[in-house]
């Protein structure tokens, strides 16, 4: 089967930008997840480009690296709502990976990574605060 080239699936894609989000939200670069992973990071680029494909026991080395779930990278997928959620209802707190999704935006992944390097949880609570003053939510 050498040179035998598979097609980009959406799922590949969606995968890809997953681990590539995962990755920013803990503030690594592809050279140190290819380090704690075994590969290169070119390979990490691949994968989240898509231009390869995450063979299922990759993806798990990866997420045990990440500290994640495996279903953290298949999440957004159509099909792929938790039992409880079912009833049709979708809870607020899934993102559907839209392009107007805030989770989506590098702004949002700094602000996150910002909020987690605070030094206490006094700290973190008064952010909160702000914010729902500043939106009126108090």
């Amino acid at each position: 089967m050498a040179g035998k080239k598979t097609s980009v699936t959406a799922i590949d894609e969606h995968i890809g930008q997953r681990l590539q989000l995962r990755r920013v939200m803990l503030g690594l670069s592809q050279k140190d997840l290819a380090e704690v992973c075994g590969v290169s990071f070119q390979q990490i680029q691949k994968y989240e480009t898509a231009n390869n494909r995450i063979a299922a026991s990759r993806l798990f080395e990866i997420s045990t690296a990440m500290e994640t779930p495996v279903s953290f990278f298949f999440r957004g997928l159509p099909g792929n709502i938790p039992e409880e959620t079912r009833s049709g209802r979708r809870p607020a707190h899934v993102s559907d990976g839209g392009a107007d999704d805030p989770l989506a935006k590098n702004e949002t992944l700094e602000l996150i990574k910002l909020y987690w390097k605070l030094p206490s949880d006094g700290q973190r609570e008064m952010i909160i605060k702000m914010l729902k003053t500043l939106n009126g939510a108090d």
